[in-house]
């Protein structure tokens, strides 16, 4: 049985390691860019409203995390997608989306444990008594199993085939409505 748990940014901290262990296994990326990724979550801990879902086995072992925090102004993603989506989609689609959005950074499941209905419970808990109008997040803009899960539980393309600065990856800029339904 896998359980959820949730904390805060220093409950998240405390378990940097195996953070970055699930993430490495379920992302794949270079070792060298490990360093940074551990930076930048770190920082993600001291964003506004910062939580974390934690799955686990019985023992504690963590197999997955999502967190998320209230996106604003001055932080780099919601700068750069929310010009992105001001220039395309127009001002008022760009305030309608990310001025009051939950943005959902990071959603990892160990490959041991995918396909098992813990990203979707963990979205659902991490959603779960927010305030925030919208979840918005950013995926690879292909047809994987993420991809499909978002899109099963109703977030729309914002924009796609979108490219990070620094970046060659193309991604796929998400969001619906908050709250989730039991449905989603």
């Amino acid at each position: 049985m896998i359980g959820l748990r949730r904390v805060g940014s220093d409950g998240f901290t405390a378990q940097l390691e195996p953070v970055i262990s699930i993430y490495s296994a379920a992302m794949r990326p270079p070792a060298d860019q490990l360093s940074g990724r551990k930076s930048i979550m770190r920082n993600h801990a001291t964003y506004p409203d910062f939580t974390c879902i934690f799955a686990e086995l019985t023992d504690g072992t963590p197999v997955g995390f999502a967190y998320g925090f209230h996106g604003v102004p001055g932080q780099w993603w919601h700068d750069v997608i929310s010009r992105a989506v001001a220039e395309r989609l127009g001002s008022e689609s760009s305030h309608e989306w990310l001025d009051d959005t939950l943005e959902l950074a990071e959603i990892h499941v160990h490959p041991d444990h995918q396909g098992k209905g813990i990203g979707r419970r963990m979205i659902h808990a991490l959603c779960e008594g927010r305030k925030e109008r919208t979840a918005v997040l950013s995926t690879h803009d292909q047809p994987t199993a993420a991809r499909h899960l978002y899109r099963n539980m109703g977030f729309r393309d914002l924009l796609s085939q979108f490219v990070f600065p620094g970046g060659h990856e193309h991604y796929a800029i998400v969001g619906r409505p908050l709250p989730l339904t039991p449905q989603d």
